[in-house]
């Protein structure tokens, strides 16, 4: 991948000056490259990473959904992800080999919400032969990121 957007990959805040430093590249070339990438749909958004865990009632369930479909004439899978993922709990959709077709990452206000969405949305689609709901419980790492930091053991040791 290019240089350029590994950094913007790992920090998309960091500003044309320290880029420039890091690349050796003008500022102005790096704008224009940049703004080339976002025109051609290679950079398509800027994200911040949130660690919901330390949020005092975030709310969201988050849900891994294996999906069983049966793939259309002449177009496969695309046209059942898009039907898929065009539903606003559906945060993000891949098509994955294995023994499920696509791996749906779910968010509902809790867990009723994520159950109601799979019995009353997702599996009354016709392409849809059957799905595995895993609920996540705790999140490590998320794009990269670690989210949990050791914490210093503070209990007192026994001696004898």
């Amino acid at each position: 991948m290019d240089e350029i957007l590994e950094i913007l990959e790992s920090n998309a805040r960091i500003s044309l000056d320290d880029l420039s430093k890091l690349t050796g590249r003008s500022a102005k070339f790096l704008e224009q490259k940049i703004k080339e990438y976002e025109k051609k749909g290679i950079i398509v958004k800027y994200k911040t990473v949130i660690d919901k865990n330390k949020i005092k009632n975030s709310g969201a369930v988050v849900a891994l959904i294996e999906v069983k479909v049966t793939p259309q004439k002449d177009v496969g899978f695309d046209l059942v992800a898009e039907r898929i993922y065009k539903f606003e709990e559906v945060k993000s959709c891949y098509l994955v080999s294995g023994t499920y077709d696509l791996l749906l990452i779910v968010e509902g206000k809790d867990i009723h919400s994520v159950a109601n969405f799979v019995s009353e949305k997702l599996a009354p689609l016709n392409s849809v032969r059957g799905t595995v709901t895993h609920f996540m419980l705790k999140k490590y790492k998320e794009d990269g990121v670690i989210l949990t930091k050791k914490e210093k053991n503070q209990r007192l040791a026994i001696a004898y």
